[in-house]
């Protein structure tokens, strides 16, 4: 059989099943970059029966859907929907960013802070003193487990 004349009568078929195989490379992957083209093969599926099964047209689309997807999702969705790419159990590095409280004075650039009920080590980064009770903001972790940070403000 002539494979024009199958994907003609089966072209809404072939892009669900299209859309539906790279679903599930990026279930197996999860990598979060297969689901823009999935999406669009999903769209070209119903877009085939609106326009017929022309070969051109569909891959065309596709490949338009694709890259208008992924670009707008890179774009505008928030980095905490795409991941940053490291170990989501890592509760050390979800810690930059955060303002914390010094637990006591720091003393020669070194003290612990309060996040979320628990004490960390730190280090300021211009190696100041700072108050009991100062506000500040973690900038980094060294060490694993020792933060760096700042005076908030």
């Amino acid at each position: 059989m002539d494979l024009f004349a199958l994907y003609g009568s089966h072209a809404f078929w072939f892009w669900l099943g299209l859309a539906a195989a790279i679903l599930a490379v990026e279930v197996a992957s999860g990598s979060g970059w297969l689901l823009w083209p999935a999406g669009s093969a999903l769209a070209v599926a119903f877009l085939t029966l609106l326009i017929g099964p022309d070969p051109a047209a569909t891959i065309a689309a596709f490949a338009v859907l694709t890259l208008v997807s992924t670009l707008l999702a890179r774009r505008y969705l928030p980095r905490s929907v795409l991941g940053s790419g490291g170990d989501i159990n890592d509760n050390v590095a979800r810690l930059i960013g955060q303002e914390a409280r010094a637990v006591a004075a720091f003393e020669d650039g070194t003290g612990r802070v309060l996040i979320d009920g628990k004490e960390w080590i730190a280090e300021l980064e211009d190696g100041r003193e700072l108050a009991e009770g100062q506000r500040v903001r973690v900038t980094g972790v060294r060490d694993g487990s020792r933060l760096t940070v700042r005076a908030a403000g």
